[in-house]
């Protein structure tokens, strides 16, 4: 996992760093990744040597570290201006060392531009850019280098304008983004929310994460943390010598209808792809299910499928009565459970929760934001990260909140981030498909938590392995899950 930390806790490290060195050093340290890292975006451009770089200088240190960048870049020969967005409060020794170095400062951008470096706002600013500065960044799109593409966009630490401790970014007047859209971000030290998370994470393009030394500064809990594939493969069930299907695991699935037979078919699907040994299907879906899936083993009803060490409830399965009794009948089994779609408006009447706080077995719920909204009453807002942990203690439950980063909340408040999501998942039987595997993870011993951030992962992946061979389709993720989970050693 890759800890993601809050703006208040960098900020601490960063203190107590800087007491233990030399003024200056920190920055120096940040300029030094910085520079390297426009290097290489120009190596690709054409060289260093005479490449047209723009810095976009704002008051604070943020604006420091893009200056004295520039200074190392303008002292391997690029052509670098900075422009100013408050004169008077640029930081004066970067920007001497800069003009030292063959720097000049412009009043508006040069007619020929290779790099940006957005060094106009920090993690410590707030509320969206200002004017002047949101008119200039309006403008950036516009801007061409010696090869005629459009510049590239380097930020530092963050992209500015976005909130850095949740990834909400405000929109201008015009309905546009109010903050800097980055190809590269150089985010030093530590990662931060804004990055991971948010519509801001898609604003950030690709992040490298610069080690200036706050790593043994960092203390207390991790705003949340970003899943990786090492985490993936250390949590992923072995088979042995001596394993059969059930010491696998048995998952059951109770989704569908005979008015939505494709999410049964998409559920079990995603449940078959999964390290269990075996799928039970419970539902009115049965016929289809088995001319699908052969080697399932289907009945009508949960109270007729057998034993199972988790349940999947909720994807087609309609919100009548007898779908409310078929929920009740998996909230009554003492095995960890998977609440999607269906299953969830039927929680929203609150006849249910007596039957959840009964339960001791764990719960994972796959809310997207309209669903979540119907449980809670209200969106998740611009803070994604503690809606997700606001309902997961509400329901004692694991929340899974679905969306291109999505969130996977935990009643003991621990909170992580998926960075495998794709648009391409947006579309109709995906979030099935997830509830299959989901169950199926659950089903093979992983605890709720870890079971919920593998899905999410893989899921993610195999959307983009979907994704290769054009429009997406929810039976094409199922399909390519397979390839996906193929590579785990």
């Amino acid at each position: 996992m890759r800890p993601v930390w809050r703006v208040a806790d960098v900020r601490a490290a960063e203190a107590g760093l800087m007491a233990t060195l030399p003024p200056g050093t920190l920055m120096q340290r940040a300029a030094a990744g910085l520079a390297r890292r426009c290097a290489v975006v120009l190596a690709q451009r054409g060289g260093v040597y005479a490449a047209p770089v723009l810095l976009l200088v704002g008051s604070g240190d943020n604006g420091g570290d893009a200056l004295f960048a520039g200074e190392r870049l303008a002292r391997r020969g690029a052509a670098v201006s900075a422009l100013l967005l408050t004169p008077g409060r640029a930081h004066a020794e970067g920007l001497a060392a800069l003009r030292a170095a063959g720097g000049r400062v412009v009043g508006t951008p040069p007619a020929v531009v290779d790099l940006v470096v957005d060094g106009i706002v920090g993690i410590g600013g707030t509320g969206g850019l200002r004017e002047a500065a949101d008119q200039l960044v309006t403008g950036l799109g516009e801007l061409r280098g010696r090869d005629g593409g459009r510049a590239t966009v380097v930020a530092v630490d963050v992209p500015s304008g976005v909130a850095v401790d949740t990834g909400h970014v405000p929109l201008s007047a015009s309905g546009r983004p109010n903050a800097v859209r980055a190809d590269v971000t150089v985010a030093f030290g530590a990662m931060k929310p804004a990055l991971v998370v948010g519509p801001a994470a898609t604003l950030a393009g690709a992040v490298e994460l610069v080690d200036i030394g706050l790593g043994p500064w960092l203390r207390g809990s991790p705003a949340l943390r970003v899943t990786e594939w090492s985490d993936i493969v250390d949590w992923w069930p072995r088979l042995g010598a001596a394993s059969e299907k059930y010491t696998r695991g048995v998952v059951g699935v109770a989704t569908g209808s005979a008015t939505y037979p494709g999410a049964a078919v998409l559920s079990v699907g995603g449940a078959l792809a999964g390290p269990t040994g075996l799928v039970r299907y419970a539902g009115s879906a049965r016929a289809e299910v088995v001319h699908q899936h052969p080697s399932v083993i289907a009945t009508d009803r949960v109270a007729d499928a057998g034993r199972v060490q988790a349940w999947v409830c909720g994807s087609g399965l309609g919100t009548g009565e007898e779908a409310a009794g078929e929920l009740r009948a998996v909230l009554a089994a003492p095995v960890p459970v998977v609440l999607d779609a269906d299953a969830l408006t039927l929680l929203v009447d609150g006849s249910l929760a007596d039957r959840l706080r009964k339960r001791d077995a764990p719960i994972v719920v796959t809310p997207h934001d309209r669903e979540f909204t119907r449980l809670c009453g209200e969106m998740p807002g611009a803070d994604r990260v503690s809606a997700a942990l606001r309902l997961a203690a509400w329901m004692n439950a694991v929340v899974l909140l679905k969306g291109d980063r999505t969130v996977v909340g935990t009643p003991n408040g621990r909170a992580y981030v998926n960075p495998t999501g794709t648009p391409a998942l947006a579309t109709g039987g995906t979030g099935d498909v997830l509830a299959g595997l989901l169950g199926s993870l659950l089903a093979a011993g992983l605890p709720a938590d870890r079971a919920a951030v593998a899905a999410a992962y893989l899921h993610g992946l195999a959307g983009r392995e979907a994704a290769r061979g054009g429009p997406v389709t929810a039976p094409d993720v199922a399909v390519a899950l397979r390839p996906v989970l193929s590579r785990l050693p």
